[in-house]
């Protein structure tokens, strides 16, 4: 008994044919769940802040291990691009996430709402204020949240 040749082709065997398999490129699923991540995670960050009127500078190492994840989930391929995206990610949550808790502390004595406190805000008086509200603690888990997203995100 003789078989002829199927017409479908045979299965390729190549790492772009698993589902399971992380892309080439990070599309604009991936660049969406990073900026999710980065502009809700300091958003939660501010409001928990001023709610407690404190600074909670542990936040920032639950930042970066939530950066850590979006870039898994968003999959990207574990190497260096993954760390640097996800330090970069997490400088901006610190960044962003400082700003607004230094406008939000000085939006009420100044009759403003957050925005437009932040809007108002320069440089200078950012970088007075969050030294002042910043303790050495809050300071090395920010500094700590940047090694822990390069390694995580690797």
């Amino acid at each position: 008994m003789t078989v002829a040749p199927s017409d479908r082709p045979a299965p390729r065997s190549a790492a772009g044919s698993r589902p399971d398999a992380p892309r080439a490129r990070p599309g604009l699923y991936s660049w969406l769940l990073i900026g999710l991540g980065t502009f809700g995670f300091a958003a939660f960050w501010v409001l928990a802040a001023l709610a407690f009127d404190r600074q909670l500078g542990w936040m920032a190492v639950l930042g970066a291990l939530d950066i850590a994840w979006m870039l898994r989930l968003g999959g990207w391929r574990p190497g260096w691009a993954r760390a640097i995206a996800g330090t970069a990610a997490t400088a901006l949550i610190l960044a962003i996430a400082n700003w607004g808790i230094v406008a939000g502390q000085l939006s009420g004595p100044f009759g403003l709402d957050l925005m437009s406190s932040a809007g108002k805000l320069g440089p200078n008086l950012f970088w007075t204020l969050f030294h002042l509200a910043s303790s050495g603690l809050d300071l090395a888990f920010m500094a700590a949240a940047l090694v822990i997203a390069a390694l995580a995100s690797r």
